[in-house]
């Protein structure tokens, strides 16, 4: 392919985001139920994520246990203080909450945290029809109070939610030559401080 070509195609991905994003500005959105969420506070529903705000981006991660949620939580986690500047937003996992908590401080993660614990919050709002427990992100909306489902994505290998995959892919490695790891320390050929009970 050609020089040409990318640049080609490069634009009617633009044309097609920008098409995207204007459906789902309209979108009416679909009336859900008021769920119950377990957070170290103690219990919280839907309604109180919203902090007082109209609109909430609910991040649904898969929990610790997936080196791939960590991947899009790391990149979104870089850009929260902008998101949170025009909607309120949470960080949703099965994991519970003192996990939650530890694992977030271990990467760094700055995201209001809370648990589904595999509710049927998971199974009711899941990003994908048929899928349990699967990545993504839903923006909820509040309306005299009631909320709103207006949209949702899932997350996966070169969607438009992680940067780092089209970054990757301007060297030509796709998601079948790279797997993302939790961290990239190598262990020196020599420990100059003799190198016992390295973890």
């Amino acid at each position: 392919m050609s020089q040409v070509e990318i640049q080609k195609l490069e634009t009617q991905i633009g044309e097609l985001s920008a098409k995207l994003a204007a459906l789902r500005k309209n979108s009416p959105g679909v009336e859900i139920k008021n769920y119950t969420f377990k957070t170290q506070s103690g219990d919280v529903s839907l309604l109180d994520l919203f902090g007082g705000r109209d609109q909430l981006l609910a991040i649904h991660n898969m929990g610790q246990g997936c080196r791939y949620c960590t991947v899009w939580a790391d990149g979104i986690n870089a850009f929260l203080p902008h998101l949170e500047d025009a909607m309120s937003v949470v960080l949703l996992s099965k994991d519970p909450p003192d996990l939650q908590r530890q694992f977030a401080n271990a990467r760094g993660w700055r995201f209001r945290l809370a648990s589904h614990g595999g509710t049927e919050y998971m199974s009711e709002q899941n990003v994908e029809e048929r899928g349990n427990n699967s990545p993504g992100a839903v923006l909820y909306e509040k309306k005299n109070g009631k909320i709103f489902r207006k949209n949702r994505s899932a997350f996966g290998p070169g969607d438009q939610f992680c940067s780092l995959w089209h970054l990757l892919s301007l060297a030509g490695i796709g998601e079948n030559d790279w797997t993302p790891q939790y961290s990239y320390w190598q262990r020196p050929q020599k420990l100059d401080d003799g190198g016992n009970n390295v973890k």
